[in-house]
């Protein structure tokens, strides 16, 4: 079974400190945009996120906080879903930024088999992959060393196998600020 979590623990501080998960792009939700595309590709989806989980009541998925690992960025959240897909009884797990609302129809076809990442136009889009669940021991090892926690630096240490997305635009599109919204509206409306 492929699991998958939605990453949606992000500061939003580019963005006035938004929470990105209820940024609206085109009337809706840029969560409801992701789940609308991940979900017919996985049997299991959460939310990782810190703060009030009951903002996300509507959406009826498990949240799952950053635990021992909080305040080490991005792979804290990568840590949680592993644990939480491991007692789903699921072999790997998909992980995919809220921030990102075009990701690909066959996104998790494409990146399986796992450790895989997502590339588009020679750019390595980090948190967009596809992690074996057995790797949440060495992420932990890797959280607890105390050294930077560089989410590249775990992929590499995973040896994850770069998969490669083309197109005329970028299907892992990052909404950080208000121009990318802008722009990621213009997608919307063109069919992206």
């Amino acid at each position: 079974m492929i699991a998958a979590v939605i990453l949606a623990g992000g500061q939003g501080t580019r963005l006035g400190g938004a929470d990105k998960a209820f940024l609206e792009l085109n009337g809706q939700p840029l969560l409801a945009h992701l789940l609308a595309r991940l979900a017919p590709q996985v049997e299991k989806i959460a939310i990782s996120a810190n703060g009030d989980a009951t903002r996300f009541d509507t959406f009826a998925l498990p949240v799952l906080l950053d635990g021992a690992f909080a305040g080490t960025g991005p792979l804290a959240g990568v840590a949680a879903g592993l644990d939480w897909a491991a007692a789903q009884g699921a072999e790997t797990l998909v992980t995919v930024p809220v921030d990102t609302p075009f990701i690909p129809h066959d996104l998790v076809q494409r990146l399986t088999p796992a450790p895989s990442v997502a590339v588009y136009q020679g750019r390595q889009h980090h948190l967009v992959a596809h992690w074996p669940v057995s790797a949440r021991y060495g992420l932990r090892d890797f959280l607890e060393t105390g050294a930077p926690h560089k989410v590249r630096d775990f992929l590499t240490h995973c040896a994850v196998g770069a998969v490669h997305f083309n197109g005329p635009a970028d299907p892992f599109l990052n909404i950080n600020t208000a121009e990318d919204l802008v722009q990621a509206a213009a997608l919307a409306k063109g069919g992206h």
